[in-house]
């Protein structure tokens, strides 16, 4: 479709100056026109509210009513993920230490490592596509992909899995260790907590507003034959349908789905267990759709095998089924084809058709008056010719066999989607029902987009299938998780069909000798199973029966008389001679059946290959053949944000000094008094906790303090006898992160202040740590102190004095020399404290995942290798699949806290990035030059 990735900075090379950002520069907006709705200004004010019914909530006509304005911010890449490069390290080491190969170490070079692998792959898209995971507001990033990046008319499908109420389990996910949210569980991460307060603070009216913008973008997002679903449940979904009609238009409605979720209700009244899905397409008309079907299976659905209640035998020999056959079709006698008797005429009345009889078996038959026949009269006889007319007594029916179409088309009902694998997020999404929207909706090679990224479950979905995919999401937590289950995810190797494999596979599947060159384009799609889709019509006009049947009318015509003569009896009809000889026949009689017999089965054989041979076939979108030996995993993918510099970079060197670091993103230290005057109170009641009640900050005052930086000198409380600590206090902002400069700007003003013990710092969130750098501009010790995001909601803050602030630790990383090769060791996360003026190292359970990019290169960070500590199942999938080639101790190392053995890289820096199971990640950059 022509979209290309567009070359992003990192954030390291963004260029962008701190103070453009904060006036708004390098920021434009886009305005999306409300095409496909009414001119609301004047629909509300012509509106009848007898007549004209329509969906009107609190600000609706107070907005822009004619358009969509939102932000378009820049997007920035954070980090480069190359999944099949970690495992093919795993191999390399494995073969090494089996001895199997001179493995050269050359983590350089990972092109080449592309090259080896020969049954270990994932799929490459065209135009070095890779795919993406964005961190940021979905309106915003969404926007900026239409105005920024071109996006506008090249998504093919969008996914959106809105919050079904406004309860904040609907929203979030506290740590990725626990799916279990209770009212009393709040978001550690400010925008989220934003995004809430300023969003829902009217309830309903703000749910709508908020699901309307994103409609209006994902709707210019999508190419003309794009569609878009939303997936909602009975709270809201009378609603959101009456908004996408507004948006969509109601002629673009495609389907309600209905689609079980499974579990019980707590309701005294009627439980319900399903979830709706509401698909709108851009324009109907143009709509792609890909039918997907299930398979018919005997006694199973009265659309799908129930009505199939007659069998025929090898002989031809046909009969209805018993009743044990019907409860029970494994009791059905061994190679009978299972049919049923269908209608062979079509509605409407045609008396032309009742002017002459059909003549079948020796009887006239008519349609009956309120119908016709199928097809036209004079193809009538072909149908008897292949055996597919049966009397019933007054009527014909048409035998249809349950192969003639093996598989019926799903419908709007769906009851296969339930949750089959353990939950790892909250709110997590069936795989079966984003699969079955994907398959209808999109080729291989299609842009799939999610706003609500969630666990990752669109992700997961479109890579399997080979889809292209952005999906986005507000919340860290969330990220973290799609990132870990993307990455140790395995897949199938379907067949492509421009590769040679697939090719091999069609011919073997036409018979035909299919000549091309191949060049492995994902966008040409997957070799599918097929079947049959033999219809009554293509049976009619079929005139090689006519000719095959009129082949066998001359011995037919002899075998029966002398048959005839053998009985002494008049010469017999095809018909009326028997499948089976009856015990009493002379030898002649039963000699001449048996050869009948015989033709009749071989002229049918014919006919039916004739008959398979010139039928249309059905491609089975969701079954394309797969190649077992072959094992998959994700493609290339970015973690990208908003932000030009999601954490604080801090270039540590052996004699402690560091680089001078330009941060992109500036936030002021003050966004209103009412809320610094807050945090101040609370830090005079509650003190800074650190992680044992004992080592507890206390004031015994805190004062303003009239600095630019500087909000507040605060004295400690101290034991009786033991000298007070003078300290400096400065107050983040109530919505973002700290960054380096606001922290060496506040460093400056302590040291230049000249009387400070200690300073400590307060806010929501950090971009990194430098405490050892800032405490040396400072002159002091310079404490981060988390503010309890609670805090955010406006409650009581009495509820949350206790930990309203609490140290933020940093992780403690050794670089070891193991010969002539270096690694890192993950000791756990520093906390200082401040009563011992020393650091403690903590435990690594709250790490979720951290990575080494083993030559930083200063442009981007590439994870190199990533580790899951003490999570050894994450690659089990993997694990099955190369066990053979991969050794127990690499995937006992992928759980652990030492990084793999790696040489001095050409740059003479690495980065090592942790995360934990809140998502908030830092970095930190190493110079080896010294080592």
């Amino acid at each position: 479709d022509g979209v290309r990735r567009a070359t992003l900075p990192s954030g390291e090379y963004s260029g962008i100056d701190p103070a453009d950002l904060l006036a708004g520069k390098h920021i434009p907006e886009v305005q999306i026109p409300l095409d496909s709705g009414p001119d609301l200004f004047d629909e509300l004010n012509k509106r009848d509210p007898d007549l004209d019914p329509q969906l009107v909530w609190r600000g609706k006509e107070t907005a822009n009513l004619n358009g969509l304005c939102a932000k378009a911010p820049p997007l920035f890449v954070q980090e480069r993920l190359y999944p099949r490069m970690l495992i093919e390290e795993m191999r390399r080491r494995s073969a090494k230490r089996r001895g199997m190969a001179d493995v050269q170490e050359d983590l350089a070079s990972w092109d080449k490592a592309l090259e080896q692998a020969e049954a270990f792959d994932f799929y490459k898209h065209e135009e070095a596509w890779s795919n993406r995971m964005i961190l940021g507001d979905s309106l915003h990033v969404m926007a900026s992909l239409l105005e920024n990046e071109g996006y506008r008319g090249r998504v093919q499908m969008v996914y959106i899995d809105p919050p079904y109420g406004i309860k904040f389990n609907s929203f979030w996910q506290v740590s990725s260790k626990s799916t279990t949210v209770g009212d009393n569980d709040f978001s550690r991460e400010p925008e989220m907590i934003k995004a809430f307060r300023d969003t829902w603070k009217e309830g309903v009216h703000s749910y709508l507003s908020y699901l309307r913008d994103r409609l209006i973008l994902a709707r210019d997002l999508l190419t003309d034959s794009g569609s878009c679903f939303v997936q909602i449940s009975d709270t809201h979904v009378h609603r959101v349908r009456c908004l996408m009609d507004e948006v969509f238009g109601e002629d673009n409605f495609v389907s309600q789905i209905s689609y079980k979720k499974g579990g019980s209700s707590t309701s005294s009244l009627l439980s319900n267990v399903t979830d709706f899905i509401l698909w709108y397409a851009k324009n109907r008309k143009q709509a792609k759709y890909r039918k997907l079907s299930e398979s018919k299976e005997v006694g199973v659905g009265a659309s799908t095998g129930e009505r199939y209640d007659h069998i025929e035998f090898p002989s031809g020999f046909r009969r209805s089924m018993t009743k044990n056959e019907k409860e029970t079709p494994s009791r059905l006698p061994p190679d009978v084809r299972v049919y049923k008797e269908s209608n062979p005429c079509s509605q409407q009345d045609n008396p032309k058709h009742r002017e002459s009889p059909f003549v079948f078996q020796g009887k006239s038959y008519f349609p009956p008056r309120d119908r016709h026949w199928a097809v036209s009269l004079d193809r009538m006889p072909t149908l008897a010719k292949a055996n597919r007319l049966i009397s019933t007594g007054k009527n014909l029916a048409y035998v249809m066999y349950i192969k003639d179409s093996p598989s019926v088309p799903i419908n709007n009902i769906w009851e296969n989607c339930l949750l089959r694998s353990s939950r790892i997020y909250v709110v997590q999404t069936s795989v079966t029902a984003i699969q079955q929207c994907m398959l209808m909706c999109t080729d291989p090679g299609d842009l799939v987009l999610d706003p609500t990224c969630g666990s990752g479950t669109t992700a997961v979905v479109a890579e399997q299938w080979g889809r292209r995919w952005v999906t986005i999401d507000a919340s860290r937590v969330a990220l973290a998780l799609a990132r870990r289950r993307v990455m140790t995810a395995r897949f199938p190797y379907y067949l492509l069909a421009d590769s040679e494999e697939g090719l091999a596979q069609e011919r073997k599947l036409t018979g035909k000798a299919i000549m091309r060159t191949t060049q492995g384009r994902l966008s040409q799609g997957f070799v599918y199973e097929r079947v049959p889709h033999i219809k009554l019509g293509d049976i009619a006009n079929n005139t090689e029966i006519d000719v095959i049947h009129g082949r066998y009318v001359e011995t037919s015509r002899e075998l029966r008389e002398a048959l005839g003569a053998a009985l002494g009896q008049a010469t017999p009809e095809e018909w009326e001679v028997p499948f089976e000889v009856p015990p009493k026949w002379p030898k002649q009689a039963q000699g001449l059946q048996a050869e009948f017999q015989k033709m009749r089965q071989a002229r049918q054989k014919e006919i039916d290959a004739s008959i398979a041979r010139n039928a249309e076939t059905e491609y089975l979108y969701d079954r394309p053949y797969e190649n077992r030996r072959k094992v998959r995993v994700a493609g290339p993918f970015t973690m990208e944000s908003m932000s030009p510099v999601q954490t604080l970079v801090a270039v540590e060197r052996p004699d402690g000094t560091t680089d001078a670091l330009r941060v992109a993103e500036c936030n002021p230290a003050d966004e209103g008094e009412s809320f610094v005057s807050r945090m101040l109170k609370l830090l005079r009641g509650a003190g800074v906790r650190q992680s044992h009640k004992a080592d507890r900050l206390t004031f015994a005052e805190v004062v303003p303090w009239a600095g630019r930086n500087i909000q507040a000198e605060a004295w400690t409380q101290e034991e009786e006898g033991a000298p007070r600590k003078h300290v400096a206090i400065a107050v983040g902002p109530e919505f973002g992160t700290v960054t380096r400069n606001n922290l060496l700007a506040f460093a400056r003003e302590v040291k230049e202040a000249g009387c400070f013990d200690l300073a400590v710092v307060c806010a929501f969130g950090f971009e990194a740590h430098a405490t050892e750098e800032v405490g040396a501009v400072a002159g002091c010790h310079v404490l981060l102190a988390r503010i309890n995001a609670d805090l955010h909601m406006e409650l009581d803050d009495k509820g949350v004095n206790a930990n309203a602030f609490v140290i933020y630790g940093e992780p403690d990383v050794d670089i070891l020399r193991e010969g002539g090769d270096f690694r890192v060791q993950l000791n756990g996360v520093d906390v200082y404290v401040p009563k011992q003026n020393t650091v403690r190292s903590g435990e690594i359970d709250d790490i979720d995942c951290w990575m080494v990019d083993t030559d930083y290169n200063e442009q981007c960070f590439v994870a190199r290798q990533v580790f899951f500590p003490d999570n050894p199942t994450l690659y089990k999938a993997l694990r099955q699949m190369l066990n053979h080639d991969i050794d127990e101790e690499e995937w006992e190392a992928a759980a652990g806290t030492l990084s793999h053995p790696f040489p001095r890289p050409d740059s003479n820096k690495i980065a090592v990035k942790v995360i934990n199971h809140f998502g908030d990640e830092v970095m930190k950059v190493y110079d080896l030059s010294h080592r």
